[in-house]
Protein backbone atom coordinates (compact mmCIF):
# COMPACT_ATOMS: atom_id res chain seq x y z
CA UNK A 1 0.00 0.00 0.00
CA UNK A 2 0.90 3.09 -0.79
CA UNK A 3 0.17 6.37 1.44
CA UNK A 4 0.44 9.57 0.97
CA UNK A 5 0.28 13.03 3.20
CA UNK A 6 -0.23 16.26 1.74
CA UNK A 7 -1.16 20.16 3.15
CA UNK A 8 -0.20 23.20 3.13
CA UNK A 9 2.67 24.70 5.20
CA UNK A 10 2.24 24.18 8.89
CA UNK A 11 -1.03 21.52 8.67
CA UNK A 12 1.04 19.20 10.38
CA UNK A 13 1.19 16.46 8.60
CA UNK A 14 4.66 15.67 8.96
CA UNK A 15 3.93 15.15 12.88
CA UNK A 16 0.55 12.71 11.46
CA UNK A 17 2.75 11.08 9.11
CA UNK A 18 5.45 9.82 11.89
CA UNK A 19 2.40 9.29 14.49
CA UNK A 20 1.14 6.44 11.30
CA UNK A 21 4.49 5.48 10.71
CA UNK A 22 5.13 4.19 14.79
CA UNK A 23 1.57 2.49 14.79
CA UNK A 24 2.37 0.65 11.44
CA UNK A 25 5.45 -0.55 13.16
CA UNK A 26 4.18 -1.52 16.41
CA UNK A 27 1.32 -3.67 13.77
CA UNK A 28 4.45 -5.56 12.56
CA UNK A 29 3.48 -3.80 9.32
CA UNK A 30 6.87 -3.97 6.59
CA UNK A 31 6.59 -0.26 6.23
CA UNK A 32 8.64 2.38 5.54
CA UNK A 33 8.82 6.37 5.86
CA UNK A 34 10.11 8.95 2.84
CA UNK A 35 9.23 12.03 2.10
CA UNK A 36 9.19 14.43 -1.03
CA UNK A 37 11.74 16.03 -2.22
CA UNK A 38 14.03 13.90 -0.54
CA UNK A 39 14.42 10.32 0.50
CA UNK A 40 17.55 9.64 -0.68
CA UNK A 41 20.95 10.95 -0.88
CA UNK A 42 20.61 12.43 -4.44
CA UNK A 43 17.36 13.60 -3.45
CA UNK A 44 18.26 15.26 -0.25
CA UNK A 45 20.72 17.47 -2.45
CA UNK A 46 17.75 18.67 -4.61
CA UNK A 47 16.04 19.40 -1.48
CA UNK A 48 18.64 21.54 -0.14
CA UNK A 49 18.71 23.37 -3.41
CA UNK A 50 14.88 23.75 -3.71
CA UNK A 51 14.68 25.16 -0.21
CA UNK A 52 17.78 27.48 0.57
CA UNK A 53 16.34 31.12 0.20
CA UNK A 54 19.91 32.01 -1.25
CA UNK A 55 18.26 30.61 -4.52
CA UNK A 56 15.38 33.06 -4.96
CA UNK A 57 16.12 33.99 -8.26
CA UNK A 58 15.08 29.98 -9.28
CA UNK A 59 12.84 30.22 -12.31
CA UNK A 60 8.98 28.34 -11.51
CA UNK A 61 10.15 25.66 -14.76
CA UNK A 62 13.00 25.19 -12.57
CA UNK A 63 11.98 24.46 -9.75
CA UNK A 64 9.43 22.62 -10.96
CA UNK A 65 11.95 20.08 -12.68
CA UNK A 66 14.34 19.60 -9.42
CA UNK A 67 10.79 18.46 -7.50
CA UNK A 68 10.50 15.85 -10.48
CA UNK A 69 13.89 14.81 -10.61
CA UNK A 70 13.98 14.11 -6.92
CA UNK A 71 10.53 12.24 -7.26
CA UNK A 72 12.53 10.05 -10.67
CA UNK A 73 15.29 9.60 -7.80
CA UNK A 74 12.77 8.15 -4.77
CA UNK A 75 10.49 6.25 -7.00
CA UNK A 76 13.26 4.50 -8.25
CA UNK A 77 15.44 3.69 -5.42
CA UNK A 78 12.57 3.67 -2.63
CA UNK A 79 8.98 3.66 -3.62
CA UNK A 80 8.90 1.29 -6.45
CA UNK A 81 10.89 -1.51 -4.86
CA UNK A 82 9.52 -1.13 -1.30
CA UNK A 83 5.95 -1.74 -3.04
CA UNK A 84 7.13 -4.48 -4.88
CA UNK A 85 8.27 -6.36 -1.98
CA UNK A 86 5.04 -5.96 -0.60
CA UNK A 87 5.57 -3.09 2.00
CA UNK A 88 3.66 -0.82 2.89
CA UNK A 89 5.20 3.23 1.71
CA UNK A 90 4.13 6.45 3.49
CA UNK A 91 5.45 9.42 1.85
CA UNK A 92 5.34 13.18 3.30
CA UNK A 93 4.44 14.35 -0.54
CA UNK A 94 3.97 12.93 -3.57
CA UNK A 95 2.48 14.46 -7.07
CA UNK A 96 -0.29 16.31 -5.95
CA UNK A 97 2.09 18.58 -4.42
CA UNK A 98 3.39 19.49 -8.11
CA UNK A 99 -0.12 20.13 -8.77
CA UNK A 100 -0.60 22.56 -6.18
CA UNK A 101 2.62 24.01 -5.34
CA UNK A 102 4.15 23.92 -9.11
CA UNK A 103 0.59 24.50 -10.81
CA UNK A 104 -1.70 26.54 -8.99
CA UNK A 105 1.01 28.49 -6.73
CA UNK A 106 3.34 29.17 -9.90
CA UNK A 107 0.88 29.29 -12.36
CA UNK A 108 2.59 26.44 -14.38
CA UNK A 109 0.08 24.11 -16.70
CA UNK A 110 -1.47 21.58 -14.81
CA UNK A 111 -1.14 18.75 -17.75
CA UNK A 112 2.49 18.78 -18.60
CA UNK A 113 3.32 18.98 -14.70
CA UNK A 114 1.37 15.73 -14.66
CA UNK A 115 3.13 14.02 -17.98
CA UNK A 116 6.67 14.75 -15.93
CA UNK A 117 5.11 13.47 -12.60
CA UNK A 118 4.21 10.38 -14.08
CA UNK A 119 6.80 9.93 -16.03
CA UNK A 120 9.31 10.47 -13.04
CA UNK A 121 7.14 8.04 -10.52
CA UNK A 122 6.13 5.53 -13.77
CA UNK A 123 2.30 6.54 -13.18
CA UNK A 124 2.48 5.68 -9.48
CA UNK A 125 -0.77 6.28 -7.74
CA UNK A 126 -1.33 6.95 -3.80
CA UNK A 127 -3.99 4.03 -2.70
CA UNK A 128 -4.72 6.80 0.06
CA UNK A 129 -4.12 10.68 0.48
CA UNK A 130 -4.48 12.22 3.29
CA UNK A 131 -5.12 15.91 3.23
CA UNK A 132 -4.49 17.79 6.22
CA UNK A 133 -5.95 21.56 5.92
CA UNK A 134 -5.48 24.78 7.89
CA UNK A 135 -6.29 28.43 6.85
CA UNK A 136 -3.38 29.77 5.28
CA UNK A 137 -2.45 32.62 7.53
CA UNK A 138 -3.05 30.14 10.77
CA UNK A 139 -0.60 27.52 8.87
CA UNK A 140 1.96 30.30 8.02
CA UNK A 141 2.46 31.54 11.48
CA UNK A 142 2.38 27.57 13.08
CA UNK A 143 5.58 27.40 10.48
CA UNK A 144 7.34 30.79 11.79
CA UNK A 145 7.40 28.99 15.18
CA UNK A 146 9.48 25.92 13.98
CA UNK A 147 11.94 28.56 12.58
CA UNK A 148 13.70 30.52 10.02
CA UNK A 149 11.14 30.15 6.82
CA UNK A 150 12.21 28.32 3.84
CA UNK A 151 12.38 29.47 0.17
CA UNK A 152 9.09 28.50 -0.38
CA UNK A 153 7.54 29.46 2.90
CA UNK A 154 8.90 32.86 2.08
CA UNK A 155 6.66 33.53 -1.40
CA UNK A 156 3.91 35.91 -0.47
CA UNK A 157 0.61 35.39 0.51
CA UNK A 158 -1.25 35.16 -2.83
CA UNK A 159 0.79 31.96 -3.81
CA UNK A 160 -0.07 30.27 -0.85
CA UNK A 161 -3.14 30.91 -1.40
CA UNK A 162 -3.52 29.58 -4.52
CA UNK A 163 -2.06 26.49 -3.46
CA UNK A 164 -5.07 26.24 -1.08
CA UNK A 165 -7.35 26.33 -4.08
CA UNK A 166 -4.64 23.79 -5.82
CA UNK A 167 -5.44 21.19 -2.89
CA UNK A 168 -8.92 21.99 -3.03
CA UNK A 169 -9.24 21.07 -6.61
CA UNK A 170 -7.27 17.83 -6.36
CA UNK A 171 -10.10 17.24 -3.55
CA UNK A 172 -13.00 17.77 -5.90
CA UNK A 173 -10.71 15.50 -8.51
CA UNK A 174 -10.20 12.47 -6.69
CA UNK A 175 -12.71 12.59 -3.43
CA UNK A 176 -12.06 8.42 -3.42
CA UNK A 177 -8.79 8.60 -3.00
CA UNK A 178 -7.88 11.91 -1.03
CA UNK A 179 -9.53 12.55 2.69
CA UNK A 180 -9.28 15.67 3.84
CA UNK A 181 -9.05 16.20 7.98
CA UNK A 182 -9.10 19.82 9.67
CA UNK A 183 -5.43 20.25 10.87
CA UNK A 184 -6.35 22.63 13.33
CA UNK A 185 -7.85 19.44 15.33
CA UNK A 186 -6.43 17.54 18.38
CA UNK A 187 -3.40 15.37 17.32
CA UNK A 188 -4.83 12.15 18.74
CA UNK A 189 -7.96 13.27 16.93
CA UNK A 190 -6.76 13.40 14.04
CA UNK A 191 -4.67 9.96 13.86
CA UNK A 192 -7.47 8.80 15.37
CA UNK A 193 -9.51 9.14 12.13
CA UNK A 194 -6.50 8.18 9.97
CA UNK A 195 -6.06 4.88 11.78
CA UNK A 196 -9.86 4.17 11.53
CA UNK A 197 -9.61 5.30 7.64
CA UNK A 198 -6.98 3.27 7.17
CA UNK A 199 -8.87 -0.18 8.72
CA UNK A 200 -11.91 0.68 6.72
CA UNK A 201 -10.24 0.72 3.57
CA UNK A 202 -8.53 -2.77 4.59
CA UNK A 203 -11.83 -4.94 5.35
Amino acid sequence: MFITFEGQEGAGKSTQIKLLYDYLLAEGANVILTREPGGTEIAEKIRHILKDTDNAAMSNKAEALLYIAARAQLADEVILPHLASGGVVLSDRFTDSTIAYQGFGNGLNIDELISMSNFAGESLVPDITFLLTIDVKAGLARKLTQGAPDRIEQKDLSYHMAVKKGYEFLLRMYPQRILAIDGELQQDEIHEIIINHIKNRAN
